[in-house]
């Protein structure tokens, strides 16, 4: 892979002002996953191994909507029993990226369903070596945003705190979307 970051991004993303963030965030997770537990394996706006990142929604059907896009790709559906989780999170310091914010940082068309991972995730990552504790950015697969957490950058006992968690019935969630 070759080195996501670059001074140009990265004095870009310097000259932005991060904020705090303070409210309910969801997370679908396989019923036996602790919905705290990050990802390592890379993503959408994680290089893979770099560091560990929690993909969160402010929205519940935006949280769905997104694994149900993944889970949908694969040659069978999983059956497995999944949760969506209600956590509340109170952060000092995230950035938060609108679309024409993330087309100036060169991500092309930020709303794509499939887009240029490699530019995403160097926008990723130069807001991670900023030292923010996540960022906030548009789903590309319902209309809302995303909040990505940087791991290591949180203590998950206080900043984090599990509201509820239900069952996911997907037949009927598709129904309703």
């Amino acid at each position: 892979m070759a080195d996501l970051l670059n001074p140009e991004l990265l004095s870009a993303v310097d000259a932005l002002n991060g904020q705090a963030f303070n409210g309910d965030i969801w997370r679908v997770t396989w019923a036996g996953r602790n919905p705290l537990t990050g990802n390592v394996s890379g993503g959408r706006w994680s290089p893979d191994g770099r560091f560990e990142v929690l993909y969160t929604s402010l929205n519940a059907d935006g949280a769905l909507a997104e694994v149900y896009y993944h889970l949908s790709r694969a040659p069978v559906m999983s059956s497995s029993h999944m949760r969506l989780n209600r956590l509340k999170i109170s952060l000092d310091n995230v950035l938060v990226l609108n679309a024409a914010q993330l087309k100036s940082l060169g991500v092309d068309d930020p709303l794509a369903s499939r887009v240029d991972y490699e530019r995403t995730q160097a926008v990723g990552e130069s807001v991670y070596m900023m030292d923010y504790q996540g960022l906030i950015v548009p789903s590309a697969r319902w209309e809302c945003n995303n909040l990505v957490l940087f791991i290591d950058r949180i203590d998950l006992n206080e900043h984090i705190e599990l509201l509820e968690k239900s069952d996911v019935n997907w037949p009927a969630w598709r129904e309703k979307s």
